[in-house]
């Protein structure tokens, strides 16, 4: 998770290609409507519909874009797409867990398959590590909403388990139970965050040389690639040569 959390912050500086983007808005869109569809298409009285539209809004997609995919969801002509958890084990041992949404479940378990064999990985039976991570709430806030002690304040009186701040956000830690009503408070108190979503935290991570680490980032790339899959979570941390060799 640490290696692949800095991966994806340095990716995201590179910047974005118009054909990431518009594969990124379809999967942001996909996430909305099958949200909107299990609930109510409200944000405020959906919590995974507020996530989603969370996600959409951080990552600068159209209001338009966001409104149709959610009138999409009563539409009958909307597809059906079946949530999927799929866990693996990548190079070095690293524990891999993948969340997608699809309307063909051979399809996607037979390329996601691929992609862990063609990396010398392999798919597992769902259960085999998920166990080696938590199911946790993630809010998170742009650094410049407040200092390090506000935040860790504001979000342990909230009823946050933990708080993290780098250089470019802060990150509070919430159960599943608490995570709406620590959201709520804390937007309340800095205003809309960043990202407010149910997500998978490693227990531990697991060092991994630089060969096995571009393996790894390569695996999970490929992963992110792929249009069913929505999330890739992995407990691995790469060197800081490699973050270098990366960032370069």
């Amino acid at each position: 998770m640490a290696g692949h959390s800095q991966f994806k912050n340095i990716m995201h500086k590179k910047g974005k290609q118009d054909a990431i983007r518009s594969k990124l808005f379809s999967k942001l869109a996909r996430e909305i409507t099958v949200a909107a569809k299990m609930g109510l298409p409200d944000p405020n009285m959906n919590a995974r519909l507020r996530a989603a539209v969370l996600a959409a809004r951080a990552e600068n997609m159209p209001k338009d874009n966001i409104d149709r995919a959610i009138k999409k969801a009563s539409g009958a002509d909307s597809e059906n797409y079946d949530e999927v958890r799929y866990e693996g084990y990548a190079p070095g041992g690293v524990a891999v867990i993948i969340e997608a949404l699809t309307d063909n479940r051979n399809r996607t378990a037979g390329e996601v398959r691929s992609y862990f064999t063609k990396a010398g990985g392999a798919l597992a039976e769902t259960g085999a590590v998920s166990f080696m991570f938590d199911r946790v709430g993630l809010i998170e806030f742009d650094k410049k909403v407040a200092s390090e002690d506000a935040m860790m304040e504001a979000a342990i009186e909230a009823g946050a388990d933990d708080v993290s701040s780098t250089d470019e956000s802060h990150e509070i830690i919430t159960s599943v139970e608490s995570l709406r009503d620590v959201a709520k408070a804390l937007e309340d108190k800095f205003g809309e965050p960043k990202k407010a979503a149910l997500v998978w935290r490693p227990q531990n991570t697991i060092k991994v040389d630089d060969e096995a680490g571009e393996k790894i980032l390569k695996l999970v790339g490929t992963l992110e690639d792929n249009d069913d899959v929505q999330n890739v979570y992995a407990n691995f941390e790469i060197s800081d040569a490699l973050m270098a060799k990366l960032a370069g």
